[in-house]
């Protein structure tokens, strides 16, 4: 299995395939650095409910982190909700989108992971 990841600090996004066909998986992670009682992941792959999608703190690093699985060959805008009033956006996103609020969004680009080769190259 490979693993793409966008890392820098100790955010991440990491994306895998996913045993079904047509998806892909996808773990948000926020760092500990940002202090939160709670966390929640936002975006299009929910209509933007705002508590569906509780993150839950690590133990061993403390960071926030959700893994869901998501159609490829989208982009999905998102943003994690912290403390339930204050809005961030995943200093990695594959990219950002201006949203109506005078800010932006971060963006995942759920693209299909290349074929693994065997050790032959084939």
């Amino acid at each position: 299995m490979q693993v793409y990841m966008a890392v820098k600090g100790a955010a991440m996004i990491i994306k895998w395939a996913s045993p079904n066909a047509g998806k892909i998986m996808v773990r948000f992670e926020l760092p500990s650095a940002i202090w939160a009682e709670s966390v929640y992941l936002v975006g299009d792959f929910n209509d933007w409910n705002q508590t569906s999608l509780p993150m839950i703190q690590s133990r061993d690093n403390e960071a926030w982190s959700i893994t869901l699985e998501l159609d490829i060959d989208r982009e999905y805008q998102f943003r994690y909700r912290v403390n339930e009033t204050e809005w961030y956006n995943d200093w990695h996103a594959d990219r950002y989108m201006p949203n109506k609020y005078a800010s932006d969004n971060s963006v995942v680009i759920t693209r299909q992971p290349p074929e693994e080769k065997g050790e032959d190259g084939i």
